[in-house]
């Protein structure tokens, strides 16, 4: 399985990225508007960050929150044994609310995620937009448009994660992300600084992530947009690897935008936005 590149400047552009998400639950997509700097400047102001050894633990994360600061073996995946092998940090750039419950971030980050997340988002809301426009009628089972299911939501996470480099007392059977899929409507993920990403097709084989130059960014289907759709779209269960010889011996650093429903939005009979959310984090031990 080949997740496709699409150039989102080609008049097919909207009709290709949907026949991906629809076949792969994953596109990578260029020529989208965010300057390179964007991220670059993150990646580098964020590596500052998780590289102090005592610094980053003044902005632990708070359960009734789930914003800030997630210290090493703090998630599993969902029917995993063992944690992940990561470090990660909590934006939430539409709840100024949950921003006071922790200490102010030194201004060079909060200036150049902010510019991020605001970036993503709206990039995130533009593409979805596409995507219902292409949606056959009666496909949707969400009781309103999804723009208005996500436009302003205070769930909309900006997720900073740090793998670090492997030690040799790494636990048996742990892994950089365990396979799982996304709980949220759409997510957008700049490419990361390291390979590893892998996509498992429907026969349970994995494929790597290729992406190339241009300033790609990886768009893929979430657990909610599944859900409002009835399967339609395919959240497509994912990994990241632990790489060997001296790939092993670098950080790699990822930042990906999960664009959320508001809480009360409902996706379907099963489920609202919220209580899917909610199922979702106890599932992963993070409330």
């Amino acid at each position: 399985m080949k997740v496709p590149t699409i150039n989102l400047q080609d008049e097919d552009a909207n009709g290709r990225l949907v026949q991906a998400l629809r076949d792969t639950g994953f596109a990578v997509i260029t020529n989208h508007g965010i300057p390179a700097s964007v991220f670059e400047d993150c990646y580098k102001s964020w590596a500052g960050f998780f590289e102090h050894p005592t610094y980053k633990n003044r902005f632990m994360f708070k359960k009734e929150t789930q914003s800030g600061y997630f210290p090493m073996k703090s998630e599993k995946a969902k029917g995993a044994t063992v944690a992940d092998i990561k470090e990660f940090y909590h934006y939430f750039g539409n709840n100024p609310t949950i921003a006071d419950q922790l200490p102010p971030l030194p201004l060079n980050l909060r200036r150049v995620t902010s510019e991020a997340f605001i970036s993503l988002e709206a990039l995130s809301v533009k593409l979805l937009n596409a995507v219902e426009r292409a949606t056959p009628v009666g496909i949707n089972k969400c009781d309103r448009q999804w723009a208005d299911a996500v436009t302003g939501c205070w769930n909309t996470l900006y997720r900073i994660l740090h793998y670090p480099p492997l030690g040799k007392d790494v636990e048996r059977g742990a892994v950089r992300a365990a396979a799982h899929e996304d709980i949220n409507f759409l997510t957008l993920l700049p490419a990361a600084t390291q390979p590893g990403l892998e996509v498992q097709d429907n026969d349970g084989v994995w494929h790597k992530v290729e992406v190339g130059a241009g300033n790609p960014i990886i768009v893929n289907v979430g657990d909610m947009l599944a859900e409002a759709t009835g399967g339609y779209y395919k959240s497509t269960t994912h990994r990241v690897v632990n790489p060997s010889g001296e790939e092993s011996n670098v950080s790699r650093y990822s930042m990906p935008l999960f664009l959320h429903a508001n809480p009360n939005t409902v996706l379907s009979e099963r489920h609202t936005a919220g209580s899917y959310l909610t199922e979702r984090l106890k599932e992963l031990g993070l409330i």
